[in-house]
């Protein structure tokens, strides 16, 4: 066959899948919302074929195919002419913290900070800025970035702030730093001792340094957000993510209030994101929803539960077969005993809930894994999710195609933590880290998700780190262990239809198909074809959630 012939038959065979009824001598007569033509559309669905125009009727795609197609079939009071430019569906991040990043936006924003001189001036500035505050909060220093690599210490806080409580939250949010006065409050000492967390102490005093559940020893003191507060960091989260792309986001770690408050807002129109919520296994949730059972609307999914299993490497929390190659005699350690793990996992199989746990260190992951494959018992379609999956000792990676379990993975990670993670690991653990490619070949597929706020809200950024295993600066030449990088189409199914799938939510989102909803993004360059520098450059024109255009730049 001809390469023509091959071409003419492949854009037949397009049409066919596509449009299936259209035919040319069809008038458009039919009658639909939104056409949407001259644009290069990736369906991303399961051929990943590529349209050139689809049409929208109530929210959903009703046809997918050439522009003359649609246009001989539907008339559309809206219509949008891309103008050439790429169609991608909606992304979906896998594994965010959606409210926490609204809330976090009322904080002092101390990502890529250089010093821990310019955390203090960034928090005077805040307490500047709203003095009536009865906490001081901020969130995102990472001592790495510094030129003194090491934890700070409470001194110059306790100087600056004698009278007012002061913590200050790590990037990964499991390390933070509190003055004498948030302490006090909590009631922590040096004698202070807890399952799963550290409060750190140098020469019989606090350093302020809080590791893990120590935190929420003095986290529970701050004031809750008023429902008003509450309501306004959703918006302004929402507000953010539209703007790069998202049109679902995975919140990891909800309670059944601020779902309640998603549910109510959705509504009432006042938010539109679509939510696929993790809750946190605290016994008012499970007496609810063990109760109630999974919770479904088209906004609002309520089928998870999100485990803590163990910490983060940077803060040296993530629990290890063998010791940190940096901290002599040091594992890290897990934020609960083996048998609570498979408590909750029987409990949450029993009443139908996915059980989606934090697991970074191969210790960690090595028990979650087996605690799932004993409830599991082998194939099946329960979905539960690792998240994160960071560091897998080689002997552990089939339990997850041997179980169905599915690894939920951000590429951003890997290439925030590439600097210095060998320096945790040593060499030979580290090829075993961050290991996408391997992850994918379990179960044939692979979600990804950012961790924002720990990681940039950017969904570009994950797509570039996939590809490229490089940082902004596209560093380093042929990226950090290539042999995990993930190809374009890998990479955009994760952040698209397979996202869609780890939520039970494939057959609704995740690609442009008819029966679909109408959740797409314009985008001014296409992935598929740029230069790998030019990937975090990428801009969202316009996002459109249900066929209605919810943000335009």
């Amino acid at each position: 066959m001809t390469k023509n012939l091959r071409t003419l038959a492949a854009a037949l065979l397009l049409g066919g899948t596509l449009l299936g009824s259209c035919t040319s001598s069809q008038t458009g007569t039919e009658e639909a919302d939104l056409i949407v033509y001259n644009a290069i559309v990736y369906t991303v669905n399961d051929n990943f074929d590529k349209a050139e125009a689809f049409a929208v009727k109530d929210g959903k795609i009703v046809a997918v195919g050439t522009a003359e197609e649609i246009h001989g079939k539907y008339k559309a009071e809206e219509e949008l002419d891309a103008e050439g430019k790429t169609i991608y569906p909606g992304f979906i991040d896998a594994h965010a913290h959606f409210y926490r990043y609204g809330l976090s936006l009322q904080s002092a924003d101390l990502v890529d900070t250089e010093s821990f001189k310019e955390v203090v001036q960034k928090v005077t500035e805040q307490r500047e800025k709203y003095p009536d505050t009865e906490w001081i909060t901020g969130r995102g220093w990472d001592q790495n970035d510094w030129a003194v690599k090491e934890f700070p210490t409470k001194d110059t806080l306790d100087q600056l702030f004698p009278d007012t409580p002061v913590i200050l939250t790590r990037i990964d949010g499991h390390a933070a730093l509190a003055n004498q006065k948030a302490l006090d409050l909590a009631g922590v000492t040096p004698q202070t001792k807890m399952v799963g967390g550290l409060v750190e102490v140098e020469n019989g005093k606090m350093t302020g340094i809080l590791v893990d559940n120590a935190i929420d020893r003095v986290s529970a003191k701050i004031p809750a957000p008023t429902e008003e507060e509450s309501r306004q960091a959703l918006k302004n989260a929402e507000a953010n993510t539209f703007a790069v792309g998202l049109t679902t986001v995975d919140d990891a770690g909800l309670d059944k209030a601020t779902v309640d408050l998603i549910n109510d807002m959705h509504q009432k129109g006042e938010l539109q994101m679509r939510v696929y919520a993790m809750l946190n296994p605290t016994q008012e949730n499970k007496d609810h929803y063990f109760k109630s059972g999974p919770y479904k609307t088209d906004r609002l999914t309520v089928r998870s539960f999100k485990v803590y299993s163990d910490g983060a490497l940077g803060s040296r929390g993530a629990n290890l077969l063998k010791p940190y190659a940096d901290k002599h005699g040091h594992y890290g350690f897990l934020l609960a005993s083996a048998q609570e793990f498979r408590d909750i996992a029987a409990d949450l199989h029993q009443y139908g809930f996915q059980m989606n746990t934090h697991a970074i260190g191969d210790s960690a992951n090595r028990l979650l894994l087996d605690i799932y494959g004993e409830v599991l018992g082998g194939k099946n379609d329960r979905r539960w999710r690792i998240e994160h999956a960071q560091i897998i000792n080689p002997e552990d990676m089939q339990k997850f195609g041997k179980f169905s379990i599915v690894p939920s993975v951000q590429p951003t990670h890997a290439t925030s933590d590439m600097y210095w993670a060998g320096d945790r690991l040593g060499k030979e653990r580290l090829k075993h880290a961050y290991p996408y490619k391997e992850l994918l070949e379990q179960n044939g597929y692979l979600p990804l998700g950012t961790d924002f706020p720990v990681e940039s809200i950017n969904p570009f950024y994950t797509f570039h780190s996939a590809v490229a295993r490089q940082d902004a600066k596209n560093w380093p030449e042929g990226g950090f262990q290539p042999e995990n990088a993930l190809s374009r189409e890998e990479a955009l199914r994760g952040m698209t239809i397979w996202a869609a799938k780890s939520n039970f939510e494939e057959n609704e989102k995740g690609s442009i198909e008819t029966g679909k909803f109408a959740d797409f993004i314009l985008v001014d360059r296409d992935l598929m074809t740029v230069e790998p520098n030019q990937m975090r450059e990428a801009q969202v024109l316009r996002t459109y959630l249900n066929g209605k255009l919810v943000y335009k730049k």
